[in-house]
């Protein structure tokens, strides 16, 4: 059973920087694909970042391009998302997902994902 536990939120004044964490169990992720999405308050939740595991290949949102880093560290299983520059915009429940069949295609759709985190809170003050 794959299971994501997300870390690191909290609150943070515009300008400013955090750094959410993923850790990842279960399974062989090699193959998979792991995304970032948000979802604020009314709000759908949406896409914010993936990377592929095997080749580190990454995609963004325009609206996160430039300030977030998505990343992966293998030895530990874990992905990251660096966010700079934070806005108060940018406040959301961010969420951690894996893709077990990713064919680097729709990669910004929920369907695509297969396992969900429990999700982090991140509040930018202005």
């Amino acid at each position: 059973q794959v299971q994501l536990v997300e870390s690191g939120g909290g609150l943070v004044q515009a300008g400013g920087s955090l750094r959410l964490s993923c850790a990842a169990s279960g399974r062989t992720f090699s193959s998979y694909a792991m995304g970032w999405f948000r979802q604020a308050p009314g709000k759908e939740r949406e896409f914010v970042a993936v990377i592929r595991w095997s080749s580190g290949t990454t995609y963004y949102a325009d609206s996160v391009k430039g300030r977030f880093t998505i990343s992966r560290d293998n030895a530990k299983n874990t992905v990251y998302l660096q966010m700079n520059s934070l806005k108060p915009e940018d406040t959301a429940i961010y969420y951690c997902a894996a893709d077990e069949d990713y064919s680097g295609s729709y990669y910004y759709l929920r369907v695509q994902y297969d396992y969900w985190g429990q999700g982090t809170q991140v509040t930018v003050s202005s």
